[in-house]
C-alpha cells in the first residue's frame, strides 16, 4: 500500500505532466519527456560506472576503450558523458596530435603504447592506433606499404595487449552520410564548435564511398574473437551514448555493488 508521501508525490508529477501538456505543443511535449527520461537514464548509468571504477581501481585492473568512427560520429560526445563523474586521479583520455618527426621515425606502435592504462586506470581512447586502418590511406598520410604492414601487425598487437592483462574494448561509432553532412553544417554555424571543423573532415565527405571501403576491410581483419568490434548506431547521439555505457557496462557482472570480471 502506498504511503500517504508515495501518493502526494505521484500526484505532483502528475500535475507537473498535465502543466507541460498545456504550455507546449504534442512535439515539443514529447521531446521534454525524452530528455528527461534520457537524462535520468545516463544518471544511473553513470552511477554504474562510478562503482565499476571504484572496483578497477580497488583490484588494480587496467581498462582500455577504443572510439573510432568517421568524423561527427559522437565519439567526443560519448567519452565525455563517460568520464563526466569519474574520478580523473584513475581516468584519461588520449586523444593523440598528428605525429612529430621524431614519432614518424618510430615504430607505428610506440606513441601508442605509452598511453596504455596502468593498474587501477581507465583509458579512453579519442581514436587511436586505427588511424593508419582509414583516415591515413584514404587521405594520403601513409604509403601504401605503411598500410599494409600495420594492418599485418594490429591484431597481434592487440593480442600482446590482452596478454598483459589489459581489457580492451573497441568501439566503431557508425553514422549516416546525410547525419554527418547536417552536424558539418551544425559545427560550422556554431562559433563554440567551428574549431571542430577541418579540411579533413570536407575531404571526408568527398570520399565517403573510398572511407566505407577502407572501414569494412578493416573491421573484416580486426573484428577477431579476443577483441571484437562493437558497433554502435550514432544517428542518434543520445541512444548511442547510453548503448555504449551499456555496452561497458554489460562486460562486468554487478553483485551487491560489488563487480567481477
Amino acid at each position: 500500500m502506498l504511503k500517504t508521501s508515495e501518493i502526494s508525490t505521484y500526484l505532483d508529477k502528475i500535475n507537473f505532466l498535465e502543466i507541460l501538456k498545456d504550455r507546449f505543443s504534442k512535439k515539443k511535449y514529447n521531446s521534454i519527456i525524452r530528455t528527461v527520461s534520457y537524462n535520468k537514464e545516463l544518471l544511473e548509468l553513470q552511477s554504474s560506472l562510478v562503482d565499476l571504477q571504484n572496483w578497477i581501481q580497488k583490484n588494480n585492473k587496467k581498462v582500455c576503450i577504443v572510439f573510432e568512427g568517421r568524423d561527427a560520429a559522437g565519439k567526443g560526445g560519448a567519452i565525455k558523458r563517460f568520464t563526466q563523474h569519474l574520478n580523473p586521479r584513475t581516468t584519461r583520455v588520449v586523444a593523440l596530435a598528428k605525429p612529430t618527426t621524431k614519432e614518424k621515425g618510430q615504430w607505428y606502435f610506440q606513441r601508442y603504447i605509452k598511453e596504455l592504462p596502468n593498474n587501477g586506470e581507465i583509458v579512453f581512447f579519442d581514436r587511436s592506433w586505427y588511424n593508419r586502418a582509414i583516415v591515413e590511406p584514404v587521405m594520403g598520410f601513409c604509403t601504401d606499404n605503411e598500410y599494409n604492414i600495420f594492418m599485418n601487425q594490429v591484431n597481434d598487437f592487440e593480442k600482446m595487449i590482452t596478454q598483459e592483462n589489459i581489457i580492451l574494448i573497441k568501439f566503431w561509432f557508425s553514422i549516416t552520410k546525410k547525419t554527418q553532412k547536417n552536424r558539418f553544417n551544425s559545427r560550422l554555424s556554431d562559433p563554440l564548435k567551428r574549431w571542430k571543423f577541418s579540411i579533413v573532415d570536407k575531404e571526408g565527405q568527398k570520399k565517403w564511398d573510398v572511407y566505407t571501403d577502407y572501414k569494412n576491410k578493416m573491421l573484416d581483419k580486426t573484428n577477431t574473437a579476443g577483441n571484437p568490434w562493437k558497433i554502435i548506431k550514432s544517428d542518434s547521439k543520445k541512444s548511442s551514448r547510453l548503448e555504449s555505457i551499456k555496452y561497458v557496462l554489460s562486460l562486468f557482472e554487478f553483485s551487491s555493488n560489488n563487480l567481477k570480471k
